[in-house]
């Protein structure tokens, strides 16, 4: 059985948070010239603007509108919509450093999720790589001064929201990757942008750094969406997330290096922490057996990982796209909970 689907989407969960996690630091330096919401909407906004070419191509049955449509519409409204308005209700009464620590539980939602309300397998070494990982993120941000009262819950509804997405998301096998990327970047940048100028009251908008926004959205956050969907069809929610929650310690090495900003001797400490988390969070795949139910849906494949065995009447490239039916089968072979592996335990 190959193992490609698996080390395919730990590339591109990796990639994801290099992509992300360099957009921050380069941000930062825009973050002075205007509202943090309105840079955050314009970052998704470019996101929006770099797939919309791709999104457009893409032409889906109406079945699949249909059912991939409400799966959709479900992770943009919890992550482009209601995360960002808990996220500012929460910035607005918690401290910075609070709210620094606390954003550290979308991993810790995600994975709650995955294994409780999504049924997907998690295993001890991936429970203790998520907390390795999450213990890293609290040490990368730790200030003083940071305190929890009940207005703290604004920002953990805002993470539980964040986690509902990455698990509605890495389901969604009806519409590409792009199409995705697409809707919840134009959601979360126009939810962004408005909270942002009503909070903001007045604001002079400077053209060349609204480009500049729009460039950083199109590769940290356009891109970077893409490539995690990929990967979560890979890994399942859960892992592709602590992969993806190496961003911050990524974005924390280049503003080291690249803005020479100051080294905490904590901060050293939790780079190698999470990197032993996600180096463990690689080495959960679990075997047993199982049955495929039939199946009907799009996604990236191959022909020689035991589960896509239909023909072409033409050559196609080994890595290859297009909407493909799946018969009833039982089997038992190494696996982590892609596309084809949603199955309860």
């Amino acid at each position: 059985m190959s193992t490609a689907p698996a080390g395919r989407g730990t590339l591109r969960c990796l990639a994801a948070a290099v992509l992300f996690g360099g957009s921050a630091p380069a941000a930062s330096v825009l973050a002075g010239g205007m509202p943090t919401l309105v840079l955050a909407g314009l970052l998704y906004l470019g996101a929006a603007l770099a797939v919309l070419p791709v999104a457009a191509r893409q032409r889906q049955p109406m079945s699949a509108l249909r059912n991939g449509g409400r799966s959709l519409a479900l992770a943009v409204v919890f992550g482009g919509a209601i995360g960002p308005v808990l996220l500012v209700a929460g910035l607005e009464r918690v401290p910075a450093a609070t709210a620094s620590l606390l954003l550290n539980l979308e991993l810790v939602a995600t994975i709650a999720l995955a294994g409780v309300v999504f049924r997907e397998h998690l295993g001890r070494r991936l429970l203790v790589a998520a907390g390795l990982v999450a213990v890293a993120g609290l040490l990368l941000v730790w200030e003083p001064g940071a305190r929890f009262d009940l207005n703290g819950l604004f920002i953990i509804g805002a993470c539980v929201a964040w986690g509902i997405d990455n698990n509605v998301t890495a389901r969604l096998d009806q519409l590409g990757p792009e199409q995705i990327t697409l809707a919840k970047g134009a959601v979360a940048g126009t939810a962004n942008v408005v909270l942002g100028l009503a909070i903001a009251g007045s604001w002079q908008a400077d053209a060349p750094a609204i480009v500049v926004a729009l460039l950083i959205g199109a590769l940290g956050y356009g891109a970077s969406i893409t490539l995690w969907v990929k990967g979560a069809r890979d890994l399942g929610a859960a892992r592709a997330q602590v992969i993806f929650a190496l961003a911050p310690f990524l974005g924390a090495i280049l503003s080291w290096t690249v803005l020479a900003e100051p080294i905490t001797a904590v901060q050293l400490l939790a780079i190698p922490l999470a990197a032993a988390g996600v180096g463990l969070s690689l080495r959960t795949a679990h075997e047993h057996p199982h049955v495929h139910e039939a199946l009907e849906h799009e996604h990236e494949h191959r022909h020689d990982d035991g589960h896509h065995h239909h023909t072409h009447l033409e050559p196609v490239p080994a890595s290859h796209t297009h909407r493909h039916r799946h018969e009833p089968v039982e089997h038992a072979h190494p696996h982590v909970p892609d596309l084809h592996h949603r199955h309860a335990h």
